[in-house]
């Protein structure tokens, strides 16, 4: 019997068809995208693989996407949802502090929520991670909730995992991650030079970083598969996912170059809008959960 039910926010990336499967509430990022003079409000809810593909077109061709924090209304909105709908103990993951302070709105949510259902015991975390590093917290969290975990063991588990996922992201085009305010325009002026390729990952306080640079695209899918032999995987939680921003070529390069080196099976899944928008079309990156910290502070 369960002891807790879980939401989160739609940039874990989990498809449609995965919130439904694993009985997950969410609450879609809404963004907008300017093409010319034309501006548009856009939600990250999509039911199709065509809508990913289409919004990486959008981008390639010129189109310009900002996205906003998740507010305090849009939590209030689901949890009152849950709380009608009589969930009393609810874990919320939110996306990494290092990139947004989403989980305080969550928090502050909770609180506007208990004065109409007192009863209500929710606790929301941050992930220290976000796209299906993300959703790795989430699906920690399936795993122990179906287990029947409380949800103080849970919590008590994914806040020492959280700090062990790594992440190898390999851009195709730093100015959307300068853009953001993810790097510096420094780092990305590095990028655009001919052929350099900057590997990025997450420091331990949950920002981006540029750790080093490659000369070649093959070169620098080699220095981040090697990396995969820096780490050992966690055997509770096993999860590597590779997720790319409409690349699916080179993410099933990458797919393939793991399993050959190491004989591990690999995910791989497109990146929705709210993270795409960050990082721009032709990127790949891959997570997974280890048993030791990330190496750069």
């Amino acid at each position: 019997m369960r002891k807790f039910e879980i939401s989160t926010d739609s940039t874990c990336d989990f498809y449609a068809d995965e919130y439904v499967k694993y009985d997950v509430a969410f609450a879609p990022l809404e963004y907008n995208i300017t093409t010319g003079d034309k501006l548009e409000i856009e939600y990250d809810n999509y039911t199709k693989y065509e809508q990913y593909v289409d919004f990486y077109n959008r981008l390639r061709n010129g189109s310009i996407a900002k996205t906003s924090i998740l507010n305090v209304q849009a939590h209030v909105d689901m949890f009152t949802k849950l709380a009608k709908a009589g969930v009393k103990q609810l874990l919320h993951i939110s996306q990494g502090y290092g990139l947004s302070p989403t989980v305080d709105n969550a928090n502050a949510a909770i609180e506007i929520v208990k004065k109409d259902f007192p009863d209500i015991d929710y606790v929301a975390i941050e992930s220290d991670t976000t796209t299906r590093g993300e959703g790795f917290i989430v699906k920690a969290a399936i795993k122990m909730r179906d287990e029947g975990k409380t949800k103080e063991e849970a919590v008590e588990v994914l806040n020492n995992i959280k700090h062990h996922i790594q992440h190898f992201i390999l851009a195709n085009d730093l100015k959307f991650l300068a853009r953001g305010g993810r790097i510096s325009k420094a780092a990305a002026n590095i990028g655009s030079l001919l052929q350099v390729k900057p590997i990025i990952e997450f420091g331990r306080d949950g920002k981006l970083k540029v750790c080093r640079k490659e000369i070649g695209l093959n070169k620098a899918l080699k220095s981040i598969v090697n990396d995969f032999g820096n780490f050992t995987l966690n055997k509770d939680f096993p999860y590597i996912g590779i997720v790319h921003t409409d690349n699916e070529p080179l993410a099933l390069k990458l797919r393939d170059m793991l399993k050959e080196k190491y004989g591990v099976e690999a995910e791989v899944y497109i990146m929705g809008p709210i993270i795409g928008a960050h990082v721009g079309p032709g990127a790949v990156a891959y997570a997974f959960i280890s048993n030791e910290d990330r190496p750069y502070e």
